[in-house]
């Protein structure tokens, strides 16, 4: 359609209303009444269909499964993730490298603000604990840790749960599964536009 034709059809379209603009009624966001249990277990098998990598521990367990995953690694961490997590692994914070810098790191350790079952999603709004958004794009190791309690069912819960920093005008960065692209023959390349492997630790 010629932008001619675009406005002639808008301009008859306004002339048929009066100009007269109805406002956008928001439908309200019911949440999930499924159990807890299901919706995290929900997550946990979409995630791993689009390949990462997924356990569930129990907090007091974390510390030893992360020094096992990133042993011999050198591992970025931003503001805000808990010292605790860190304690056995060769840690260095997060203080403005150049992505030069970064590409240098085998890992990145973060949080994120909610996970979502029905597309085995992780969103992270860059708060305490994410860091910004090249800590998580660079290095080729992502390993996440999303808490069960921030695991909802659908996007609606998660776009409501996400409002704070919509608002705040935070990016969101919204991760399913390693990066990932194909070629025009269709195959497949991990590690184009982000990292190649992509663990989600689940703290049940």
């Amino acid at each position: 359609m010629s932008s001619e034709a675009r406005l002639e059809m808008l301009t008859r379209i306004n002339r048929a209303t009066g100009g007269v603009k109805t406002p956008l009624e928001r439908l309200p966001i019911h949440l999930s009444s499924r159990p807890r249990a299901e919706i995290v277990t929900q997550f946990a098998e979409y995630a791993a269909e689009y390949r990462a990598h997924v356990q569930q521990v129990a907090e007091g367990d974390l510390p030893d499964v992360l020094a096992e995953l990133l042993a011999g690694k050198r591992v970025l961490v931003p503001d805000g993730l808990p010292a605790a997590w860190g304690r056995e692994l060769d840690t260095t914070p997060d203080n403005g490298q150049s992505h030069a810098e970064l590409s240098q790191f085998g890992a990145v350790l973060t949080t994120c603000a909610v996970a979502i079952a029905e597309t085995g999603t992780v969103v992270l709004d860059h708060g305490p604990g994410q860091g910004r958004r090249a800590l998580t794009l660079i290095p080729d190791q992502h390993v996440c840790i999303v808490r069960s309690e921030q695991v909802v069912d659908s996007v609606p819960e998660a776009v409501a749960a996400l409002q704070a920093a919509i608002t705040a005008g935070r990016p969101l960065t919204w991760i399913s599964g390693p990066s990932a692209t194909s070629d025009i023959e269709l195959s497949r390349v991990e590690g184009v536009h982000g990292p190649r492997k992509l663990h989600v630790i689940v703290v049940i």
